[in-house]
């Protein structure tokens, strides 16, 4: 089980930074969520145009710029000019949206960061140069997607980084059969070669799967928990990671919690 240094609970990763406060998927964010004190942080990433891996959870850019530019068909000079902050607040007017390589820059030693593909197997050359060139190591960074596929190709050709299939019941995707059963998550994470699993906060995880899981040797990590007593549920179970909007505010409720108990 992977361990917060400071305590022992599972690790708190900032879903999209401090998204409740801040930007989501900003530097600010992110920095926001450090200082926080998250364990780590959790961010997604498309290709633009010119091939640059761009920090964006939407196909486009409205929602969060309130301009609609297509990310796989924009560059990121187009997208550079967007302002992502002024949505949330005008305090974070003139946030912008980050490449890859720029968040990695901001990860701070000992922290953890999770990262969240939404395209597809295009990206693992792009991804795979940037990883290496970041100075951030393996041990510290999660690659994350909806994608079988993907996954497939990211623990072939990145063998050394550890690749975690997210899974939410919620939706049916081209080529993710496996979400009609339960068992059909061991069979996929096994043809993979994933190394854990990702769940959407919900009644997806039970004892007799998290102890399945574990048994294989899965990492299981869960978003998105902003509600202590979800959180509480989740570390029973023995999740190795909550992924919360609110990561020094959880983390705070969990710990005097733990200090009463």
């Amino acid at each position: 089980m992977l361990i917060s240094k400071s305590q022992k609970l599972p690790l708190i990763i900032g879903h999209r930074g401090a998204s409740r406060e801040a930007p989501e998927n900003t530097l600010e964010s992110f920095r926001l969520a450090w200082s926080d004190g998250a364990d780590g942080i959790e961010a997604d990433f498309r290709l633009t145009a010119d091939g640059v891996i761009a920090c964006m959870h939407d196909a486009t850019t409205g929602r969060t710029t309130g301009e609609e530019l297509e990310i796989a068909a924009s560059t990121m000079k187009e997208l550079r000019r967007l302002d992502a902050g002024a949505w949330k607040s005008a305090a974070w007017s003139g946030a912008g949206i980050p490449t890859l390589d720029e968040v990695l820059a901001s990860v701070p030693p000992e922290k953890w960061f999770f990262i969240e593909l939404k395209c597809g197997v295009e990206v693992v050359t792009p991804l795979k140069k940037a990883l290496l060139a970041s100075g951030v190591t393996p041990e510290r960074i999660r690659l994350l997607s909806f994608s079988a596929p993907l996954i497939k190709e990211l623990s072939l050709n990145l063998p050394d980084w550890r690749a975690c299939l997210l899974c939410d019941y919620r939706y049916s995707l081209p080529g993710n059969s496996w979400r009609r059963g339960r068992g059909d998550v061991l069979e996929t994470l096994a043809h993979t070669g994933a190394s854990g699993v990702a769940s959407a906060d919900r009644a997806f995880l039970d004892r007799n799967l998290v102890d399945a899981l574990k048994e294989i040797g899965m990492e299981i990590h869960v978003w998105t928990v902003d509600r202590p007593s979800n959180a509480r549920r989740l570390c029973a179970l023995g999740v190795d990671s909550i992924m919360t909007n609110r990561p020094g505010w959880l983390r705070q409720k969990l710990a005097v919690e733990e200090t009463l108990s």
